[in-house]
């Protein structure tokens, strides 16, 4: 049975993952902006996909594959901090597009729409991150069967995400708005998304913990 702390520790997590500005948060963003909030729904349910591979792949053994080569995990971390450092200073670079920023984009059928949410959430580094050494820390032995553990936490992460999430897609549209007739805000949504993707960066560079044993 999961303790009440474990849950409460999962969902602080998750909502400290999905309101950083990522990979994720950008594509919902500019598909709800530029082609609806139909299309952000669609999206969204690729990148629910994307959260039930991860939490099926870290608690059926793919961290083991990385505690066995600790160096495919620091390789996966390095390219996501290069990654995230890409986004970064595409925010940050001059002329660089806010995130809520109204853009001119392809609309793409929902399949496409969909398989690019899912294959968005796969290369973002901070659900692999989550997965394979955050959400295993909440797991105890002494609480009953680990996998069902790891997978009813995992379950909590991706509510708690595709919630959040929701929300976005669903106010993108007004936000960008709003934030349209005020240059001087956009500015700031712009600078402080790239400087928190850059620590983020960092962060993920610098970082040599490994991952955890999730079941």
């Amino acid at each position: 049975m999961l303790e009440a702390g474990a849950v409460l520790g999962v969902t602080a997590v998750s909502l400290g993952m999905v309101l950083t500005p990522g990979p994720n948060m950008v594509y919902l963003v500019s598909r709800s902006i530029t082609q609806g909030r139909r299309a952000g729904i669609v999206s969204l349910g690729g990148v629910a996909l994307g959260f039930l591979v991860y939490l099926l792949a870290a608690n059926l053994g793919l961290s083991v594959v990385f505690l066995a080569v600790p160096g495919l995990y620091a390789a996966v971390k390095l390219a996501g901090a290069g990654y995230l450092a890409w986004l970064a200073w595409q925010a940050l670079r001059p002329g660089g597009t806010p995130v809520f920023a109204v853009r001119e984009v392809p609309h793409d059928p929902p399949r496409r729409l969909f398989a690019m949410g899912l294959v968005t959430n796969l290369l973002n580094p901070k659900i692999a991150v989550m997965y394979l050494s955050l959400i295993p820390q909440f797991v105890d032995p002494r609480d009953g069967h680990v996998l069902l553990q790891g997978v009813a936490l995992g379950a909590v992460q991706i509510a708690v995400s595709v919630a959040v999430n929701l929300a976005i897609v669903l106010a993108a549209g007004s936000v960008a708005v709003f934030l349209a007739r005020r240059p001087s805000w956009l500015r700031v949504q712009r600078y402080a998304m790239g400087s928190v993707l850059g620590a983020l960066a960092v962060g993920l560079a610098l970082d040599d913990s490994r991952p955890a044993r999730a079941a």
